[in-house]
């Protein structure tokens, strides 16, 4: 009688991990999500948005709509986030989405606050409820220091919390809403604290705000150049490096613990401008508009980041020169489909009259 030598394979197919990315339709989630997909190609990306924010998502994720399962939740509907992690069960959460606009969240301020933390108290007992323990990053703010002392400069985790303005208020309760579901709960909740990223996608920070005007003086769309404090001192990180330091975040920091992200290139925001004028193709004149200026204002955030470094290892890999670059090169192509859809409006109105 033959004996039967054919080997039964133990080996089991490797699991795809699935990851939530909440948000993702923002600028920064957006990043976060083409950074998955191109260099983590055995992960599944999930993301979710607002039933409302459906073109916004098309523009941001239009380089990776297809390799995304996008999902409709509103962070301020319960219901919707528990059907979300029910369906996904996921390994990994980014919580990113966020009312994020300092100057707005002084006219809007309950909008603000109801958003940005009854969103995260609903995520949080959202896990809860589905009996889940997904790796948690809560992507908090360097605004939740507030007005440092220069004797905390550079400004470390422990630095006393200082927020000065609506949004930073929200973000400073994300905070510790985090620290508490990980002590009382056991969520394995990540908190980084991101500076200032330069972030071609987000119109309202004020580097994209030049260099788009920049950009439409250079096409004759603008005569001059509006802005704000330009005393303020910034470190800056391109914003393809934070988010890789996101990613970075969740599989090497230690659940329950803070850190602090951001670049190595420090300047005045009156600095920046002038780097910009250097690049533009013409001269730009400008000046200050008063309605720029906030309420308030956070204008010394120089980070220590060597406890996330120490953890982590990362750092960053372009530099602020390349960052800038990149900067203009998106803003200028931008301007350029402007002009070309004005024209066209032109042309159809004049072929119709």
């Amino acid at each position: 009688m033959a004996l039967n030598t054919k080997k039964t394979s133990t080996v089991k197919k490797k699991s795809t991990k699935k990851i939530l990315i909440t948000g993702i339709n923002g600028s920064g989630a957006s990043f976060l999500a083409e950074y998955i997909i191109n260099h983590k190609p055995d992960y599944q990306v999930h993301g979710i948005t607002r039933w409302h924010s459906t073109s916004t998502s098309n523009k941001n994720l239009s380089k990776v709509a297809d390799k995304v399962s996008v999902h409709e939740c509103d962070l301020n509907d319960f219901g919707s986030i528990l059907r979300v992690l029910k369906t996904v069960k996921p390994d990994y959460i980014f919580h990113i989405a966020s009312h994020a606009n300092v100057k707005t969240s002084f006219t809007y301020p309950l909008a603000v606050l109801q958003n940005n933390i009854m969103g995260t108290a609903n995520l949080f007992e959202a896990i809860r409820a589905a009996d889940i323990s997904p790796r948690t990053q809560l992507c908090s703010t360097s605004e939740v220091y507030g007005q440092v002392d220069p004797k905390n400069v550079p400004i470390r985790e422990d630095c006393p919390m200082n927020p000065m303005s609506p949004y930073a208020i929200s973000k400073t309760t994300q905070d510790h809403l985090g620290k508490m579901y990980f002590e009382a709960y056991g969520i394995p909740i990540v908190r980084t604290r991101m500076f200032t990223y330069l972030n071609p996608r987000r119109d309202d920070l004020f580097m994209t705000a030049f260099a788009m005007q920049v950009a439409r003086i250079e096409a004759g769309l603008q005569k001059e150049l509006l802005h704000g404090n330009l005393d303020s001192i910034r470190t800056f990180v391109d914003i393809r490096d934070a988010m890789e330091a996101y990613w970075v975040a969740i599989e090497k920091c230690i659940p329950g613990e803070a850190y602090n992200i951001g670049g190595t290139t420090s300047m005045k925001v009156g600095q920046f401008l002038k780097i910009l004028k250097q690049q533009a193709k013409c001269p730009i004149p400008s000046r200050l508009n008063p309605d720029l200026l906030r309420p308030a204002d956070v204008t010394l955030q120089i980070p220590d980041v060597s406890k996330f470094i120490k953890q982590t290892k990362w750092k960053p890999e372009y530099t602020f020169e390349e960052s800038v670059v990149f900067l203009l090169k998106h803003c200028r192509e931008a301007v350029n489909r402007e002009k070309y859809a004005n024209s066209y409006l032109q042309h159809s109105q004049y072929e119709a009259g």
